[in-house]
């Protein structure tokens, strides 16, 4: 085991866009250095998310089919009984994940929701299984209430750069989201924050967001980096598709600037090759969702990560284990 990379928040642009725009295989065997410093490059993270309320969400993001005000048209629904979220979290563990994720589609949520938000983690919690939820925008005593009922991460990306956010997101802004991440890690939830590539950004936006995260008072524990799934009707829909290379440089930037952080492959993984998922693995990505649905999209179905996984050599992590040494 190398010697691990130094924890740095104090990263500048010019060196961001020095290391993203490097030779390929230059920045893949630097992101693959970074990854074998402090985690165990053949292990990877299985998390399982299940959208608890589902669409009639006030925001208007365009990459979402959840939001009342794209063209979607996603069936509102009430939030879901804390019985049927045990249950499927306990399926999700006989099936190997060791976190489970809880997202509701809402810009934040209403002091009537607390209590069953609050027993959902208490009692996956009680399953032996990480918890993580996602509800939009927190005030100071929901974060505490989830806090104290044991929630372990919260959920909250800034979806692209600050530059770009407008075109995304009108409904709220760059800063709503960090005031979120940092009344959350103030509070000593660990945050998971990350963002969506392949929206019509440009480079520079997406390592803009990469420095952003990485230029926090404290790293995320979790990155996620999603691939835009075009949904019809909503204002994304027809963009054009991201380079791969492009793709993988993100996640590859991502290990580097984050060296301890869990890059998470996220959305988009239906319309990845299993070349370019080893390649994501490669640069440092080490978690993933299971399952064969992210919220409302598609994701692989559980056997296909399972003979993936079985050809690259890689298994899961075991709870608790970051694969540090």
């Amino acid at each position: 085991m190398l010697d691990a990379s130094p924890i740095r928040n104090d990263w500048t642009r010019e060196q961001a866009e020095a290391i993203y725009n490097q030779p390929f295989m230059d920045l893949l065997f630097q992101a693959q250095t970074v990854h074998r410093q402090n985690f165990d490059p053949n292990q990877v993270q299985k998390s399982k998310l299940l959208s608890i309320k589902t669409g009639g969400c006030a925001e208007d993001c365009a990459y979402c089919s959840q939001s009342a005000r794209n063209g979607a048209q996603l069936s509102a629904s009430k939030l879901i009984e804390v019985e049927r979220v045990i249950s499927q979290a306990r399926k999700a563990k006989e099936g190997g994940a060791t976190r489970y994720c809880m997202g509701a589609a809402w810009r934040s949520p209403k002091d009537r929701d607390m209590a069953a938000l609050e027993a959902m983690v208490k009692g996956v919690k009680d399953l032996g299984m990480e918890t993580c939820m996602t509800l939009g925008m927190l005030d100071e005593e929901q974060v505490f209430r989830l806090r104290d009922s044991g929630l372990d991460y919260y959920n909250h990306n800034i979806d692209t750069s600050e530059r770009y956010y407008s075109e995304i997101i009108t409904t709220r802004t760059f800063a709503d989201r960090i005031d979120t991440l940092n009344r959350v890690r103030e509070a000593g939830i660990k945050v998971c924050a990350g963002g969506i590539v392949g929206m019509g950004e440009q480079q520079m936006d997406r390592i803009d967001m990469m420095l952003a995260l990485a230029t926090l008072e404290e790293h995320p524990d979790s990155v996620p980096v999603n691939m835009l799934i075009p949904i019809p009707d909503t204002p994304l829909a027809d963009v054009e598709q991201l380079d791969p290379i492009e793709f993988v440089r993100t996640v590859a930037l991502a290990r580097i600037l984050m060296p301890k952080t869990h890059v998470r492959l996220s959305a988009g993984r239906t319309d990845m090759s299993d070349e370019m998922q080893a390649m994501c693995f490669f640069a440092g990505a080490n978690s993933i969702f299971v399952g064969d649905t992210l919220l409302t999209a598609d994701n692989p179905e559980e056997d296909k990560d399972t003979a993936l996984f079985a050809r690259l050599g890689i298994s899961a992590m075991a709870l608790g284990c970051d694969g540090s040494r």
